[in-house]
């Protein structure tokens, strides 16, 4: 007897190219491993034998296989249609069995993993007839309707943990083998091809180029179906100077948010390496190329799988923390891994992209990094996105300078400007001005009986408009034009678009294990008179209320990073700070601490998850009074948006100032916009109804849409 080995079942109906994928996997995996492969043809008795066919195969090939033990078994003779010699099957650390029934209900047991390969049926049949010649084809309508009858009974493709959609270029094999070690069962079994994945070569190249972003973002990635721009849309503004905002370049508020504004990173999931992953309800569905990985289990611990480890050193001279890994959101109801309840939301819970090459833009320095892991493509196209940066740095600055107005009207199909008529979004909200109040009022009797210190109480806009008279892209372009920030972000995942000019940080790890949040809480709107802008600013900066609500939430997030952090690290480096931007004043503070080496940094991430300055304090006990009174799922907004990457380093923004574009199969988009405020003992009602106004004034007004009043 040997060890038990994993059994890996490639199942799918004639034709889709199972074999050859067995063979292939089979070869990759020999580099490594001893493996043993199977086939189902051989055992099948006859042309009519498909459900006779499975059962010899679990009872004298699966079973002494699971138990370490060399499969002895009776092989079919196809040119005398009888019983043929018997054949043995010798265990190995990886058992690969391939044909239709591989992964049948009573082998299913025994199996460490089941992948299904499909394709379209004409395929199939030219596939499977080219491969058996006349001698299947007489048969091929019979066998087509054991396939029909056996699968009626029994889903596998619903089973599988790998869904291929094998369209015979080559590709399968190597996709496979990329998203197999994601398996929970097998993760050990391959660790030596996750160890490979840790010491990966990273080509680099720096040039002297100030390429218009928007412009580059749709060169490259224009025709991407998933691509993720983080982009530092205020970078090279006045942010906090001039008179009016009472700043000073030498203040260390202005220092810090030149510091969030310095890079912006353009990526997609192309290329060798990659890779998406959406998260839903306790289950990880990752895509790489022609094949999909089911992984349940909650999605920190996935996360915690896949980054966390050192796996690229970072180029020489490089001044950015990304060295290339995972990018995308993380919706709020992933709180359900946190201490919070579970609510399903209409949105993916995670939607995020493996870059293994990205553009990196260093606003300071005025240079562009190309940045990619070393693959056989790796060199074509480090030779198309240097042609791309070159011309973007010579386009005019239409792309990223062109008027807010003139954008929204390209966005937004009608009128001269595209603002107004019919075609602007009307917008309902989840609560009116009545049930906010009284929502308010409910949050505070919560408060008066201890239960809670603070609620950050939200609510949901939303609009309905047909799909074609609305582009995502060119609705962030007049978004960022509006409201720079420096956590604008814009993401497409195939049919969902995220328009984000988020001036929050939520949580940088470094990737020498430095920490840092910034939360903000209390927001005055900008006012075009200079000197009333000025007393707004003053306003905000002397308000007891506002105050007291921003040191509330840094006492939280002070315990949030306390968790993880070398004791005694903790510290706030700035309190209740001002900062400007372009339609609101905002109240700013920083705590900065330490990780320990070897920590598990997608744990420290998970409890600080979600942001405090979203939630309320304390936190756990919040959300639930929180899940009470908002009475529907949050979604994207209140997440995070921003990066994983292969150092170690992490660099997350809160969803705020976010709109959402679904896509549906109705030949409609769903708008979604966030908002919300800090309620305390002292709120008043009306105040911060006219609070969440202001907060949706910047995207509202840039769509010509009103606020949905009463």
């Amino acid at each position: 007897m040997s060890p038990a080995p994993v059994i890996i079942a490639i199942d799918g109906r004639s034709g889709a190219g199972k074999t050859t994928l067995a063979v292939e996997l089979a070869a990759r995996l020999r580099a490594r491993h001893k493996v043993s492969l199977f086939h189902l043809e051989d055992i099948y008795p006859g042309w009519n034998g498909l459900a006779a066919g499975i059962e010899r195969y679990v009872s004298t090939v699966l079973e002494p296989l699971s138990r370490g033990m060399a499969a002895t078994w009776t092989s079919w003779d196809w040119e005398r249609h009888y019983d043929g010699d018997p054949r043995v099957t010798l265990p190995a650390e990886i058992v690969i069995v391939e044909g239709v029934g591989a992964a049948a209900a009573a082998a299913r047991p025994f199996l460490g993993a089941v992948i299904w390969a499909d394709s379209p049926e004409e395929v199939r049949r030219t596939r499977a007839l080219q491969r058996d010649g006349e001698t299947y084809e007489p048969y091929w309508d019979q066998w087509a309707a054991q396939e029909s009858e056996w699968l009626a009974g029994d889903d596998v493709a619903a089973a599988a943990d790998l869904q291929v959609r094998n369209v015979a270029d080559g590709s399968a094999p190597e996709d496979v083998l990329q998203l197999l070690p994601y398996l929970p069962v097998l993760a050990q079994v391959l660790a030596p091809e996750l160890s490979a994945r840790r010491g990966l070569s990273l080509r680099a190249e720096r040039l002297e180029a100030r390429p218009q972003a928007a412009e580059l973002f749709r060169a490259l990635y224009g025709g991407s179906a998933n691509a993720v721009w983080l982009d530092s849309s205020n970078a090279g503004a006045s942010l906090n100077t001039g008179p009016a905002a009472g700043g000073d370049p030498a203040d260390p508020t202005v220092r810090t948010a030149a510091e969030r504004s310095r890079f912006s990173i353009l990526a997609d999931d192309g290329g060798t390496f990659g890779q998406s992953v959406t998260h839903r309800s306790g289950a990880s569905h990752i895509s790489a190329g022609s094949v999909t990985a089911t992984v349940d289990g909650p999605f920190f611990r996935w996360l915690d799988s896949v980054w966390g480890r050192r796996a690229v050193r970072a180029p020489e001279g490089y001044p950015g923390e990304f060295t290339l890994g995972w990018l995308g959101y993380l919706g709020y109801e992933l709180k359900r891994e946190t201490g919070g309840t579970d609510v399903s939301a209409a949105t993916p819970d995670a939607a995020l992209i493996f870059a293994g090459r990205a553009v990196v833009l260093d606003h300071a320095d005025g240079t562009a990094w190309l940045l990619a892991l070393d693959a056989p493509d790796a060199a074509e196209w480090l030779d198309t996105a240097r042609a791309a940066v070159q011309a973007a740095a010579a386009a005019p600055t239409g792309s990223d300078t062109q008027d807010a107005a003139e954008l929204a009207g390209a966005a937004i199909v009608g009128g001269s400007t595209g603002v107004g008529g019919s075609s602007v979004p009307v917008f309902a909200s989840r609560d009116s001005g009545v049930a906010y109040r009284a929502k308010i009022a409910e949050a505070q009797r919560e408060i008066a009986e201890g239960n809670t210190y603070e609620v950050c109480l939200t609510t949901t806009l939303a609009a309905r408009v047909p799909a074609g008279s609305l582009d995502p892209w060119n609705t962030y372009l007049a978004l960022r034009r509006r409201n720079p920030a420096p956590f604008a972000s814009y993401l497409a995942f195939d049919g969902l678009a995220v328009a984000s000019t988020s001036p929050e940080r939520f949580l940088r790890i470094a990737a020498d294990g430095g920490m840092r949040a910034e939360p903000i809480k209390g927001t005055r709107r900008r006012a075009a008179d200079a000197t009333e802008d000025a007393a707004l600013r003053t306003e905000l900066a002397t308000s007891l209320k506002d105050r007291a609500e921003n040191i509330m939430i840094v006492d939280l997030l002070r315990n949030d990073l306390s968790h993880f952090a070398v004791p005694g690290s903790v510290t706030v480096s700035r309190l209740c700070a001002i900062e400007s931007y372009a339609t609101v004043h905002q109240m700013v503070s920083t705590i900065d601490a330490t990780l320990p080496p070897g920590s598990p940094r997608a744990e420290a991430v998970a409890a600080c998850f979600p942001a405090g300055s979203m939630t309320g304090a304390p936190k756990i006990s919040t959300m639930a009074i929180l899940d009470h009174l908002e009475a529907g799922p949050r979604g994207i907004y209140s997440g995070a948006i921003g990066y994983f990457s292969l150092n170690g380093a992490t660099d997350l923004a809160v969803a705020i100032r976010t709109l959402v574009i679904s896509a549906d199969n109705d030949g409609t988009a769903e708008l979604t916009l966030g908002v919300g405020g800090a309620i305390t003992s002292d709120s008043v009602p009306d105040e911060e109804y006219d609070e969440i106004r202001t907060k949706a004034y910047g995207v509202l007004s840039t769509l010509g849409a009103e606020f949905p009043d009463p």
